[in-house]
């Protein structure tokens, strides 16, 4: 896993978005299309925001997302298709784009987007990790090992708090608690992963997932064995890293 400190929160943005891009521009020249996964959350709104500037036909490009709640209306401030909606496929247009349907039956969803992911070969995965070091979804001790792309996960009490401290909910009795998520295989198996993660609240879970020994009890250091992975910090967040 490769590690860039970037100085500022938007020059980060800029930089996980541009690499990025380079990947998608690759496919589609190589395969005549791209296959990608789109986070959400705070630590993607300048990588999206940089990214839909990028010169890339975006009609063929195929993007998956990348997890959802379980039963918070499309309409709710938090839903991550709202987001995705307003921030990203809205503006770009992708050829396809396969949403995590929360509303829908969880098991049955998690079949359907299953199916469909196993079905290419994803060039490039955008992602963060969460104040308690969560990939995706997948709270810790996160399994390593289940290979089935999509599955129903039970949030812990760190990463519910997160999403009402980032202002997403109101209070933390309001936060959903279970999700559809990527499996963390799943994500392993992208071609190229672009991991951004601004933010000091997030330099525990930095210093750990790059410092610390692979474990499932931190989520995101599974990414030390992927070989092209890329870790774009802000100051904050890197602020725990030795520089030795």
């Amino acid at each position: 896993m490769k590690v860039s400190i970037c100085k500022s929160k938007q020059h980060l943005g800029k930089e996980a978005a541009s690499q990025g891009a380079g990947y998608i521009r690759d496919a589609i020249a190589n395969y005549g299309q791209a296959n990608i996964i789109v986070a959400t959350g705070a630590s993607q709104f300048e990588v999206l925001s940089e990214l839909v500037k990028e010169d890339i036909d975006w009609s063929k490009v195929n993007g998956f997302h990348l997890d959802e709640y379980i039963g918070l209306p499309e309409g709710h401030p938090a839903s991550f298709r709202k987001y995705l909606k307003e921030r990203f496929v809205d503006i770009v247009h992708p050829g396809n784009f396969y949403y995590v349907d929360g509303n829908q039956d969880p098991v049955a969803e998690c079949q359907r987007l299953s199916k469909l992911i196993q079905q290419v070969s994803i060039d490039v995965a955008f992602v963060g990790i969460g104040e308690n070091a969560h990939l995706a979804f997948n709270d810790p001790p996160a399994d390593f090992e289940v290979q089935i792309p999509f599955l129903v996960v039970e949030l812990d009490e760190a990463c519910r708090t997160q999403q009402m401290n980032e202002g997403w909910f109101e209070t933390l009795d309001e936060v959903p608690k279970s999700a559809i998520s990527m499996s963390i295989a799943q994500i392993m198996k992208s071609q190229n992963i672009i991991c951004s993660v601004p933010d000091l609240r997030k330099a525990d879970a930095v210093s750990k997932s790059v410092m610390g020994p692979v474990t499932p009890e931190v989520p995101a250091s599974i990414m030390q064995q992927h070989l092209s992975a890329f870790l774009f910090l802000d100051p904050d967040s890197a602020a725990k890293i030795s520089q030795s």
